[in-house]
Parts: structure tokens; C-alpha cells; sequence
């Protein structure tokens, strides 16, 4: 078990009680990977067994200590055991700073701790998903893309499959970047932005807190892992189609860090036979940890909707559904 003395997102409550008082219990523990240790952390519901587990992938620049607990703790109150490891790169995982070399390797690290916790004896039996946040998002479909049939549903909250309109680099740039690379790939670009506010959250105070998170990384952008997100988003335009498993892909219309119109293409072109697409009127980017508290919980009961279906499902009968709905309290359903 990790023990480390540092501040909490919620305040001067001890970490301990803080669980506790949410229906929790947490532990902390460095895993081993053959690509390097990672941090690892699980949110188990407090009095109940769990009816599934869920291993949760933060966005770029964040780490699982702050407010993607948000995220996890939720997702324990709901009756799953909760897993999440921070990113190679990010937190307290191995990796410089900000610095993700290459996505595959570093998905393959993840999904090596996802596994291990999948398999483990007391989860026999129960469902299993994976669900990732923006740069999380990418992760967590190149994990199913490297397993593609070891888990019963995946959820992404705004993926990173393709960059908004905020986050484009010019084509030249983009090729400066490519003769660079070798031997400049740690090199920090001078003119990228990780504060980005505008479109991506929408609440002032929320933002002010996420911002405070004293492992979160505040350095311009690295060379390599931006060329990274190019060349994945560019793989994935090329296999979306490929993408079998059952999905939730949860996305804000007025998010510009991640392209909603991205998410709407996976959902047209997956080859799942069971997948959701929910777009929210008036969302950012940040759609649990940021957003607006009424648009916050339509997102949560989503994904508890979502879960316990396929949860009370699995062993039974196979769904086969297709839904998008724009705005989940007024929005019409556009196809079915």
C-alpha cells in the first residue's frame, strides 16, 4: 500500500473519513508493468459486493489523486468496484512528465493492470468494462483495439479521437515536428497551451479546483506526444469500423478540445451491434468534473443506466441496440 501525505481535492477531512462518509473504501499501490511502474488506486463500495468492475483511464495532463475521483467514487456508489492507474507520463507513474513517447506502448501498460484486476478470482463471474476520458478515451479504445474481446463494454467521456478546433496544429508544423522528433522528442512546444479554459470547462469554480491539483502537468505540450496524437487519430479515422465492443460515448456539443463530430463518426461506423451515442446541448469538454451540476448528474445517471443494463444482462440475453441522443433531458432521439 502507498501512503502519501498531500492535499485532497474536498478539503481538510482525512482521506479515510472522506471515504468513508462517501460509501467507499480506497487503496493506493505501485504495480508493476514490463513497461515501468505504474500508480494505481481502487474505490470499492463500502457495505455491498460488487456487481461489476469498471478500470478508468484519466485525460491528458491530470492523474487519478484529484478530481477524477469524481469520476470513480461515483462509479463505486453505484455498485462497481472502481480501478484506475495513472497514465504513464502523468502523477506518479513512471515516465518524464507530460512525456508520452508512444500511445501503444503506454495503452499496453494500462491494459497489463486492467487485466490483472479483470482476472482476479473474487471478480469471476461479473462484468468487466473499461471507460477513459478524453486522452483516456484514445487509450482505452487502443486497448480494445489490442483486446477486443476482453471486456463487456467500454464508455468514453469526450474521446480524443480526433483534436477540436482549439487544439489543431498547422500541417507545416506538424512536419517540423516529424524532423524533430528524434532527437527533440522531449522538447516542450513553446506556443501549446495545457490551460486551456475556453469550451472546455464550463464552470468557473470547478475549473479553479481542477487547476489547483498539485501533480497535475502544466508544461507546454511535448513534441512527440503530440505527433503520438496525430498518428492514432489518424489510425483510428482508418479502424473505426473495426471497433466491435459494446460502447457508451458520451460527448458535450460545444466541447473544442476533443471533436464532438469524431464521436458521432464512431457511433455511425462501429461494427458493434450495441452502442450508445449521447451528445449534451451546451457541454464542454469536461463533462463529470467540470461541468454544470444538472448536466453532471445527467451524465452519471447515463452511465449508471448503461452499466446496470449490460450488468444485469450479461450471461443472458445478447442486446442488440443503437441509440444517439442529443441532450438526454429535452433532446430528441434521432435514431434507434
Amino acid at each position: 500500500m502507498v501512503v502519501e501525505k498531500v492535499p485532497n481535492f474536498w478539503g481538510e477531512t482525512p482521506a479515510q473519513e472522506y471515504y468513508e462518509s462517501q460509501g467507499v473504501k480506497n487503496q493506493k499501490e505501485l504495480f508493476e508493468t514490463p513497461q515501468g511502474r505504474l500508480f494505481t488506486q481502487s474505490w470499492l463500495p463500502l457495505n455491498e459486493k460488487p456487481k461489476g468492475v469498471v478500470c478508468l483511464t484519466h485525460g491528458y495532463t491530470s492523474d487519478t489523486g484529484w478530481t477524477f475521483q469524481i469520476i470513480t467514487i461515483a462509479v463505486a456508489q453505484m455498485g462497481y468496484a472502481a480501478y484506475a492507474a495513472d497514465m504513464p507520463g502523468h502523477g506518479r507513474s513512471y515516465g518524464l512528465p507530460g512525456y508520452v513517447p508512444n500511445f501503444d506502448s503506454a495503452a499496453a501498460s494500462l491494459l497489463h493492470f486492467y487485466k490483472s484486476v479483470r482476472d482476479r478470482k473474487e471478480y469471476e463471474g461479473l462484468p468487466h468494462f473499461l471507460f477513459g476520458e478524453s486522452m483516456g478515451g484514445m487509450m482505452t479504445l487502443l486497448m480494445h483495439f489490442q483486446d477486443p474481446k476482453g471486456w463487456d463494454g467500454i464508455i468514453l467521456s469526450a474521446p480524443l479521437i480526433s483534436v477540436g478546433h482549439s487544439m489543431t496544429v498547422p500541417w507545416s508544423t506538424l512536419m517540423a515536428f516529424k524532423i524533430i522528433s528524434p532527437l527533440m522528442g522531449t522538447w516542450q512546444i513553446p506556443t501549446a497551451k495545457t490551460n486551456v479554459t475556453v469550451n472546455v470547462i464550463r464552470d468557473p469554480v470547478k475549473a479553479k479546483l481542477i487547476f489547483s491539483n498539485p501533480r497535475r502537468y502544466v508544461g507546454a505540450t511535448r513534441v512527440k506526444t503530440r505527433l503520438e496524437v496525430e498518428r492514432v487519430s489518424a489510425y483510428f479515422i482508418q479502424n473505426l469500423a473495426n471497433v466491435s465492443v459494446p460502447f457508451l460515448v458520451l460527448h458535450g456539443k460545444e466541447d473544442n478540445m476533443t471533436d464532438p463530430l469524431a464521436s458521432q463518426k464512431l457511433y455511425e461506423v462501429a461494427g458493434s451491434r450495441d452502442k450508445t451515442l449521447r451528445l449534451y446541448e451546451g457541454a464542454y469538454h469536461s463533462l463529470i468534473q467540470g461541468e454544470l451540476d444538472e448536466t453532471r448528474a445527467h451524465v452519471l445517471r447515463d452511465i449508471r443506466s448503461w452499466l446496470d443494463l449490460r450488468s444485469s444482462t450479461k450471461g443472458g440475453v445478447e442486446l442488440c441496440m443503437s441509440s444517439s441522443i442529443v441532450d438526454p433531458s429535452v433532446g430528441p432521439v434521432l435514431s434507434s
